[in-house]
């Protein structure tokens, strides 16, 4: 078959979704402050079949995580880059994500009463040290300077590390891997997906069969067939149950479908295949419903596939009015949580944490019903607005 071309150009519909995304992730993480919320915001409970938008955002920046794949390693390789080089480039992003998730997943442990600082502390030491090494440094700053500052980081992570004290039951115990936080999930996931797309490449096939493959192994380890496998989980964490690569692979399909569609000069057919891609994953993941259930907390397979039909979807429609009727100055607000999007992820552990540090928090009748809804919206709103006013004077991190 013949090659697919990826565009170097950036879509502005990826940055978009991004930003839409974080917008959202900031928002549903603030509702643990609040009361009296319609509980279809919020998670679901792990034995509940279901899923509230809370349970949407995260397999959303997945999906985007793996529409980026493609772009960036063809770009890479455009520029000169070699196939070592890529694969080094992949390997230290995945490190850099499994390490601030290794923090953060701990810090849901931490046991204050047998540390030596508070956790409101910890956070935020741990914190400043993740962007004094992935800081997108200037150029024209001195190098010894920054290579201080990055050094400075890794030692100042190291110890915290040294000085962290968990919980687990009756136990103290170090920093465990647990299930990896966020950031880690998102690096696994982004580990796999890149590998495989760097072995496949642009063919349609192959990336099709990878991404089905890795819902296959999801609906296989449901099912009880790859049960076999429990020994090696904490081995190789793609063997969990290949929920969240088969998320990223979706990106990562999606943009080549996109690019295979528009290269055959059949752009009015394009929105008619979105659609029947989002029906037909829709169906099959009701379909698996009883295996089960939706559940974003076990990962089920019908929670895989009715997320990805709702991440196509929506991609579709911003794809539209984005990039094919040109109105990505709508979300122009947005616009910093697109594009600095680990930085604006991050800031809110400093609030969070010095809110915590000085006994304060928003009055109750802000913090219930509408007005703690309009409070929460309003703060991912704040965050994004400074993100932008950091990115300003070139302060935001980069991996």
């Amino acid at each position: 078959m013949s090659a697919i071309k990826i565009p170097s150009r950036r879509l502005d519909s990826i940055d978009v979704m991004r930003a839409l995304t974080m917008f959202l992730m900031i928002f549903v993480n603030d509702l643990w402050t609040l009361h009296d919320i319609p509980g279809w915001l919020d998670h679901v409970g792990a034995q509940d079949d279901g899923m509230g938008l809370a349970d949407v955002v995260f397999p959303m920046f997945l999906f985007i995580v793996g529409l980026s794949i493609p772009m960036a390693i063809e770009n890479r390789l455009k520029k000169g880059g070699t196939t070592g080089g890529v694969l080094m480039h992949i390997g230290t992003r995945t490190l850099a994500l499994l390490i601030m998730g290794l923090f953060h997943v701990n810090m849901e442990h931490y046991y204050p009463e047998a540390a030596l600082l508070s956790k409101p502390v910890f956070t935020i030491i741990t914190t400043a040290g993740f962007f004094m090494i992935w800081l997108d440094y200037r150029r024209e700053w001195n190098p010894v300077y920054r290579k201080a500052l990055t050094l400075g980081g890794i030692a100042l992570l190291a110890f915290m590390a040294s000085l962290y004290k968990g919980e687990e039951g009756a136990e103290v115990r170090w920093m465990q891997t647990y299930w990896w936080g966020i950031l880690g999930l998102i690096g696994w996931a982004y580990l796999t997906s890149s590998l495989v797309y760097v072995l496949f490449r642009n063919n349609f096939t192959a990336i099709s069969t990878a991404f089905v493959f890795f819902i296959l192994f999801n609906t296989g380890w449901h099912s009880g067939w790859l049960h076999s496998l429990e020994g090696i989980r904490n081995w190789f964490w793609f063997s969990q149950d290949g929920a969240m690569a088969a998320l990223t692979m979706c990106g990562v399909f999606t943009t080549l479908l996109f690019q295979k569609i528009l290269q055959s000069q059949r752009n009015s057919k394009l929105l008619l295949v979105v659609l029947f891609i989002t029906i037909a994953l829709l169906i099959l993941g009701f379909w698996l419903r009883p295996l089960g259930g939706i559940s974003k907390i076990r990962a089920t397979p019908s929670w895989i596939l009715i997320c990805s039909a709702i991440n196509v979807f929506f991609f579709g429609l911003l794809y539209y009015i984005c990039d094919i009727k040109k109105k990505a100055h709508w979300f122009s607000w947005l616009k910093p949580a697109g594009t600095s999007t680990l930085t604006c992820y991050l800031l809110p552990y400093f609030h969070y944490s010095i809110f915590a540090m000085v006994g304060w928090s928003f009055p109750l009748a802000l913090r219930t019903g509408i007005p703690g809804l309009a409070k929460s919206l309003l703060y991912s709103f704040v965050i994004i607005q400074i993100t932008g006013l950091l990115e300003k004077i070139s302060v935001r991190l980069r991996i």
